[in-house]
């Protein structure tokens, strides 16, 4: 095969599996250090202008309508996109925050969605059917109507079997992860292909969910994690009705044979290396004990090339959930969205072609050697691809406090562009406004008023001398966002002691200090452009000798 031909499907093979990027981390209240249940996303789209949907009333009798385009970055900030269909509308609507994706309202309901893959024969495009309900939308329906995550369980499935499951992300299957102050679910839903219609009586959609055991740490990369249902066991597993039947319609599965029921075999492919590693990296970092897992450590810069002496694993090693060996912060799992794969053989940044001989003769890291390097340097270099955890869009960490109220329990950590050298921002549940430059990106004109631009541009200086240059931003950015964390046990007493008296000024003063903190966020980073682009500038970079 002609090398650049090679090298053309390569790079269209890259541009769909970077639409599997999202990473969802789940930690029950039993094993976070605070008593908190924690969900949180990674690269949730390019649609990043986080804003506050207030509460709604409406009339008897009133749809409510169902979008399609609600990730689509390049329409105005309220609009949602097409109406492709409606469902009835409740009297009340409860306030969320809503982005491509919707994530938390003031209830302390939570979700967060990773896209899978299913079997080609249940993939369909629009207009093959009936089907109108992407899970966008169903997070955002779930959101303005329910408080616990049990409820937006059922509710979410059963929009999806009433009018069917429309896949909006490269046309694959859906996961999400629903929380509240108190238990976690991990939802999946498939298609039923295309030909389905509404008033045929049956399900539009295939769909399970697993509640995540309050001891138990869980992750979801992209790939189904369901395995097999207890259809006996209704506190842990609720399904649609079709779930093994239409298996056994299809012949895909064999009732009578010696074989149990796996959910996650039936209905997904083979999996893909982008998704167990991230299996791999997590289960290994908070349960090293549970399995002998295959050892990727990296010895020398050579280990990043060698594929061949790899444990190619069975994905039934990793399981749905597992007891980690420690006891998990919001911290840690910022720690882990911001995971590049560092002293593994996935390390982008550690290929040999990165090291380069000295005036001595001795191989040293060149400080251009990145863990993101562009699809230009990739082909220069002739660097390995690997799905870094880290990536990039825009992402979340929900951390949910049953003991406080949920306008103060609540904490939505928000980081937009890449989170590597990005920062995360505190939102409480209960505020009122978000700070313009949070809301404010047009991916096609910069502003100095948007603070995802902001820090797409220290991200883009990094390029000048990454090595070098990211540590200029870990020592400004890591004070800053650690003083978050030190000061929110203040802001927690001082709202509360508000909102037992006057919720409204409880709620001002959660709503201050976050928008205070953007601005502190914004200053930081408009210092860092600056900071970087004189000491790093080309200029000093030896151009003309």
């Amino acid at each position: 095969m002609n090398k650049y031909f090679l090298s053309a499907l390569l790079t269209a093979a890259m541009l769909v599996t970077n639409s599997f990027a999202c990473t969802v981390i789940v930690v029950g209240k039993k094993v976070s250090k605070d008593g908190s249940v924690i969900v949180s996303q990674t690269d949730n789209g390019d649609d990043s202008r986080i804003r506050v949907y207030p509460r709604m009333k409406y009339k008897a009798g009133e749809m409510a309508p169902v979008y399609f385009g609600i990730q689509d970055v390049n329409r105005p900030l309220n609009d949602l996109g097409e109406v492709i269909g409606y469902i009835p509308q409740v009297e009340e609507t409860y306030q969320f925050f809503m982005s491509a994706y919707p994530h938390m309202n003031e209830h302390q309901l939570a979700l967060a969605e990773s896209t899978t893959s299913m079997r080609d024969e249940l993939k369909f495009e629009r207009g093959q059917g009936d089907q109108i309900m992407t899970i966008e939308q169903a997070q955002m329906f779930a959101l303005q109507r329910f408080k616990t995550a049990r409820e937006a369980v059922v509710f979410i499935g059963g929009l999806m079997e009433t009018y069917g499951f429309l896949p909006s992300c490269v046309g694959e299957s859906e996961s999400l992860a629903i929380a509240d102050a108190n238990e976690a679910w991990i939802f999946e839903v498939m298609a039923v292909g295309a030909g389905w219609k509404k008033d045929s009586g049956k399900p539009g959609a295939i769909w399970v969910a697993q509640r995540v055991p309050d001891d138990h740490v869980a992750i979801i990369p992209n790939w189904s994690v369901v395995k097999e249902i207890d259809e006996n066991d209704p506190a842990n597993f609720l399904f649609s009705p079709n779930y093994k039947n239409f298996a056994i319609e299809k012949g895909w599965y064999n009732p009578n044979g010696s074989k149990p029921f796996v959910w996650q075999d039936i209905y997904a492919p083979i999996p893909r290396e982008w998704a167990t590693g991230r299996f791999w990296l997590f289960y290994k970092q908070v349960a090293p004990g549970f399995y002998p897992w295959p050892d990727r450590s990296l010895k020398t810069p050579f280990d990043t090339q060698n594929p061949y002496v790899q444990f190619v694993e069975p994905i039934s090693i990793y399981p749905f959930s597992v007891k980690p060996e420690m006891n998990l912060s919001v911290q840690d799992v910022i720690a882990y969205q911001r995971s590049v794969f560092e002293g593994t053989i996935y390390d982008m940044s550690e290929d040999p072609d990165w090291y380069i001989p000295d005036a001595d003769g001795k191989m040293y890291k060149s400080p251009l050697a990145t863990p993101f390097p562009t699809r230009e340097m990739r082909k220069l270099l002739d660097l390995n691809w690997r799905r870094n955890v880290a990536r990039g869009g825009y992402g979340m960490v929900a951390q949910l406090r049953s003991w406080l109220p949920a306008a103060i329990g609540g904490v939505y950590w928000v980081y937009q562009d890449n989170q590597y050298p990005g920062i995360y921002q505190p939102i409480y549940a209960g505020v009122t406004d978000i700070n313009p430059v949070f809301s404010t990106y047009n991916p096609n004109e910069y502003s100095d008023k948007s603070l995802r631009w902001a820090i797409d541009f220290v991200d883009n200086l990094l390029y000048l001398r990454w090595q070098d240059a990211m540590k200029d931003v870990r020592a400004k950015r890591d004070p800053l966002e650690a003083s978050y964390f030190e000061q929110l046990p203040a802001i927690d007493q001082k709202a509360l002691e508000l909102y037992s008296k006057n919720p409204d000024k409880g709620r001002k003063v959660l709503t201050d200090w976050s928008w205070q903190k953007m601005d502190e966020a914004m200053k930081v980073y408009l210092d860092l452009r600056n900071e970087i682009l004189v000491k790093y500038t080309n200029n000093k970079q030896g151009i003309n000798f």
